[in-house]
């Protein structure tokens, strides 16, 4: 998809360091929203970035990039974990200056049609304190499941399940 210099695709395994770049400007700018620590991710070698990246091109996985010129704004992706619950959406990141809008929207419903080829919904996880995105979800038709789960990198907080039916 394109729109006003907005690009929005798969990712490749040629795309490893845009994708990492953007993952540590992740787990600096919102830590709560991602299981994995900016010191572990800054400790991870070039295969694992590659791995990472190369799961765009999968069909079992959705890894999109949002790019606007040259720079990655953006990230969103999704899985199957098995067939009985449908789709996971997972890694959700826009740069604070693009939030807001039409990035956020075009990431997520591309996400969402490739879900809604896999199962009648959509699920994801968020964090308690994450209000922000809370707001986000809720907006785009997502409701509260009930379940919460430990967060795995404080297990006295909790991320709530959303779902959307697709």
């Amino acid at each position: 998809m394109q729109s006003s210099a907005l690009t929005i695709r798969r990712t490749t395994e040629s795309d490893w360091q845009a994708l990492r770049e953007l993952r540590l400007e992740m787990l600096r700018d919102t830590p709560i929203a991602f299981g994995e620590t900016l010191e572990t991710a800054l400790a991870h070698a070039e295969p694992e970035w590659r791995m990472r990246a190369a799961r765009g091109d999968s069909a079992e996985n959705i890894n999109l990039a949002a790019i606007v010129g040259d720079r990655w704004v953006g990230t969103m992706a999704a899985f199957v974990p098995d067939s009985a619950t449908g789709a996971l959406l997972v890694g959700v990141y826009v740069s604070p200056d693009f939030r807001g809008g039409s990035v956020t929207d075009a990431l997520l419903d591309e996400v969402e049609a490739w879900a809604a080829q896999r199962g009648p919904t959509l699920s994801l996880h968020v964090h308690e304190k994450n209000a922000r995105a809370r707001a986000y979800y809720a907006k785009r038709g997502f409701t509260k499941t009930g379940a919460t789960y430990r967060y795995v990198l404080d297990p006295t907080e909790r991320e709530i399940e959303m779902r959307k039916t697709l």
